[in-house]
């Protein structure tokens, strides 16, 4: 194979696409509200990615993406990712991340703590932003100070951080509504 490929495989949250080069995967893309706006993102992301009938790395991955949006636990440790466009930085974090147990979360600073980078949580929240490898590098994982799981990653498509990690069994904690904001304050009724 030369340059990209890229396939559309169904999960059970909707059609995902994965991207892989012969070095391995380049991309995860989580689905859009239509296939067709899948399609459309990988296109503007790898326009020189041509469909094609998944590598064995690609389906490796592909059964795992498949089964973790099932609830299951898969093991990516197999699947070969192609990190040669990705700062070294940046790989270290996706590392790092892949070290997370099933179920558990960590924060930007914990992650930046962790690789010796202490004040380096704004630069671990980009390099999560910019994580390619969705699922198989579970960004979801790791969320703000607090706990707060609203953000979505550019590849992740309609889903959030909260909904896979709940397929996880997660329990982040849920930001705040504007009603939960404003019950502390509101005065006190007359009984």
């Amino acid at each position: 194979m030369v340059g990209r490929a890229y396939a559309i495989f169904d999960t059970a949250i909707g059609r995902c696409g994965i991207i892989w080069s012969s070095t391995g995967i380049v991309a995860v893309q989580l689905p859009e509200a239509r296939e067709i706006d899948t399609r459309r993102r990988i296109f503007q992301v790898h326009p020189e990615a041509r469909e094609q009938r998944p590598s064995e790395n690609a389906e490796l991955a592909i059964e795992g993406i498949v089964g973790l949006l099932q609830g299951g636990d898969p093991d990516f440790s197999e699947v070969s990712l192609d990190a040669g466009g990705v700062p070294g930085f940046n790989r270290r974090v996706y590392e790092y991340t892949c070290t997370i147990p099933r179920g558990e979360t960590r924060t930007y600073h914990e992650i930046a703590k962790a690789l010796g980078a202490s004040g380096a949580a704004h630069s671990v929240a980009q390099a999560i932003a910019k994580n390619p490898y969705m699922l198989i590098v579970p960004c979801h994982r790791v969320l703000e100070a607090g706990n707060y799981t609203d953000r979505i990653s550019p590849y992740g498509g309609v889903i959030s951080k909260r909904r896979l990690l709940s397929l996880e069994g997660a329990h982040p904690v849920a930001s705040k509504t504007l009603f939960e904001v404003l019950l502390p304050v509101a005065p006190s009724r007359p009984s």
